[in-house]
């Protein structure tokens, strides 16, 4: 198996992991967990399965962006010439590969968001109060809109990679 295939393998399955735990959280974990009583096991199993998944995800992250440096360098889209060069950027490869970057830097933004800021802050506000569920709401709202940015992430890659 060349790098390429392997580099490709490694960075798909760590998309993979990233984005279907995101969504599996959101449509399956969370409306079961939503349903569990009292509510205090429920913010509990909440806390843990958000650690847990933040630990994966960030793995899966790193992941992402190392292979993608390599798959970068692979094409030839690192180099000097992709980098100034204005052809490139004008053109149909060069703006979903900067589509593609936009992408990356709000996922990483809301995802610093999500899990070092607003999770947390959730899981240590006061149970039962308006702080506690405003912020578990807004960490809620920042985690579909990142969902929705890593679908869209997919589907530029796969435009990026499979045509225009």
């Amino acid at each position: 198996m060349n790098l390429y295939i392997l580099n490709i393998t490694i960075h798909i399955l760590a998309a993979f992991v990233w984005l279907g735990g995101m969504l599996f959280f959101a449509l399956v974990a969370a409306p079961v967990l939503r349903r569990i009583e009292p509510p205090e096991l429920r913010a509990r199993l909440f806390e843990q399965l958000g650690e847990s998944f933040r630990i994966v995800g960030w793995i899966a992250i790193a992941v992402l962006l190392a292979t993608g440096l390599i798959n970068l360098r692979l094409h030839g889209w690192l180099g000097p010439a992709a980098r100034g060069e204005p052809q490139f950027w004008a053109s149909m490869a060069g703006r979903m590969l900067a589509l593609k970057f936009a992408c990356v830097a709000v996922m990483l933004l809301l995802s610093a968001i999500h899990d070092f800021w607003l999770g947390p802050a959730a899981s240590a506000a006061k149970p039962g109060s308006r702080r506690r569920e405003a912020l578990r709401r807004t960490a809620s709202w920042i985690g579909r809109i990142n969902a929705v940015v890593g679908v869209l992430l997919v589907y530029v890659a796969i435009r990026l990679t499979r045509g225009f």
